[in-house]
Formats: structure tokens, sequence, C-alpha cells
């Protein structure tokens, strides 16, 4: 069967933080950081930072709509940037930096106008909602050493991405508001102890420690996907083990120097729950073994993708 393919373009500040979270995702063919909107033809970085060419820089996206949507690709791209700033993003200032849609076609229009207007109703945000839509114009791949500049300058690319502003921004705007007494009510008391407490459940006597069905993991709390069986290992530690998560970008790693020892703690970010630990004796390629407790897990059945609302999973698992 051959595969659809469709362009995404979008602007959200610097480009280097514009790449991972959409990099990771089922379905996504390719993430390219460029410049466009502008009126020179292949404009340099320089050329573009001075604001001389009217160039903003941006992503363009190569994805399988079959797979993942473009109305998914949209409310990722919201949940990147600040759509109320209209001189830049974070500490980067200028049009260069500027936010904007770039549709392809007046269905992509209609889409993105009506996830706007979706974004201005929702209340999360006090002031208006500014990020242009307009029509793609020609885009410019930037320099190579731009490209995929999270997996080539990763220290350099945590340090930016904290330094500028945004990660808080985002923490502070798109993380789960909570109120105890309702995640009480929503979560049995090891769940709670687990994902509100640091709290880690009994090794061997959990949920998910030896699961053998193929399927997704999500947070517990949020509902964000995390997991998935395919990257599921048997360790030998009595929980529930993963070479990889579903998106490094859905999870933040805080050092834990409890109970004497120096470990990584992984917590998901959109939840901000507390998932386990992350540990550098994986047998993955990246080495890593993700050691999760199953209170912090909701498991989700590759036959029930489609009616939860996760679709774009189903092809792990063909």
């Amino acid at each position: 069967m051959s595969q659809k393919v469709e362009k995404a373009t979008f602007s959200g500040g610097c480009f280097w933080c514009m790449v991972h979270p959409f990099d990771e995702e089922p379905g996504i063919i390719s993430v390219v950081s460029g410049y466009t909107g502008g009126t020179t033809e292949n404009p340099t970085y320089e050329q573009v930072c001075s604001e001389k060419t009217g160039h903003a820089e941006a992503v363009e996206i190569t994805f399988d709509p079959e797979v993942y949507s473009y109305r998914k690709l949209l409310e990722l791209f919201w949940q990147q940037i600040d759509p109320t700033d209209s001189g830049g993003q974070f500490h980067d200032r200028g049009s260069s930096y500027r936010t904007a849609i770039f549709y392809h076609g007046e269905e992509q229009k209609r889409q993105a106008l009506e996830s706007k207007e979706a974004l201005e109703k929702s209340g999360r945000f006090k002031k208006p909602i500014v990020t242009e839509i307009v029509p793609a114009s020609p885009f410019y791949p930037a320099e190579a050493y731009h490209q995929d500049y999270y997996q080539k300058q990763p220290f350099h690319y945590r340090l930016y991405r904290q330094g500028s502003g945004r990660d808080d921004f985002i923490r502070n705007h798109w993380r789960v508001k909570k109120d105890e007494g309702e995640l009480r009510r929503q979560l049995n008391p090891l769940q709670y102890h687990v994902t509100q407490e640091k709290g880690t459940e009994p090794p061997f006597d959990n949920a998910f420690w030896n699961n053998r069905k193929q399927g997704i993991y999500v947070d517990i709390v949020s509902g964000e996907p995390l997991f998935s069986t395919a990257d599921q290992y048997d360790a030998g530690c009595g929980w529930p083990s993963f070479t990889a998560p579903l998106s490094e970008s859905r999870l933040e790693a805080n050092e834990d120097t409890s109970h004497g020892m120096i470990r990584t703690e992984v917590h998901s970010k959109s939840g901000d729950s507390h998932l386990g630990h992350v540990f550098d004796d994986g047998p993955g390629p990246s080495g890593l073994r993700y050691c999760i407790n199953s209170a912090a897990l909701r498991f989700i059945p590759k036959e029930d993708l489609d009616k939860e609302g996760f679709s774009e999973y189903k092809a792990l698992f063909s």
C-alpha cells in the first residue's frame, strides 16, 4: 500500500526547538528546519537574523495524514509556542522568530482557523492569539548544522531550551492544573502515592510488570501517551521496563538523591506525574532502561486504540 504524503509548515521561534516535538510522532516522515515567508531566494541564517529578508525560522513537516492527522499536528504546534507574542518567542526577539501557520491548501486553512478559534475560546490564554495563518510560500532548508540540532548537540539544546524560557512557559500553560481533592477521587491510594508523592509500588506485585498484551501506556493523570509494549521487555526487576518512551519530549528527567543514591527520576511533562526512574543498563541502542511504576500508567490494548483516540499508534503493532 502506497504511503500518502502531505506537508505542514509552522514557525514557532527558534527552529531548533520546533523539530524534536514532532520528530518522534508516528506518521512523521521528516522534519526540516528552514526559512519561509520572505522575499529573498535561498537566504542564509545571517540574512534571516538580520530581518532584511522577511523570512521566519520554520519547520517543514512531511507526514502521512492517514497515520497522524493535520489536526493533531496543529494541537501539538500550539503546545510548543506562546501564541500571544507578536514580537518573537521567549528570549528570541524579532520578526524572524514570529509564530505562523503556513497552510498548504484550503483544507489546511480551514482546520488551522478552526484550531485557532478553539484555542481563543478555551480561555487558556488571557491575551489575544496573534499567530498568523497565511498561505505557504517557498521554503528554503537551513544550513546543515541546524538540522536535527537536538540530536547533534543535545546538551547545548537542553540548556538553550531551558534558558530561553520556552520550557517554563509550556509547563505553566499546558501542564495539568492539579486539584488534590479531585486527584484523590480519581486515583486509588497507591496511584496517588506513586504519582503525587514519588512513591514506589512493590516489585512483581503490580499490574503490568509481566504484561504480554500489545498496546500503549498513558499517564494515569493526564492521559498523555508515554510508552508502548513494542519497547517493553522483562528486565527481571519486577516493574514494567522499556528501552524508550514513545516520545522523549513528553518526559522530564530530574536528579533524585533519595535513599542514599543518585538516580534519574522520570516525570510526565503534561501530567507532572512521578513515573519511575531511568537507568543506563538497558539492552536497546540507547542503553537506557525506563523502570516505570504500573500505578502511574493506564494500559490501552491495541484493539482499543481507535476508540480511545490513539489510532496513530496502531502501526506499531501491524
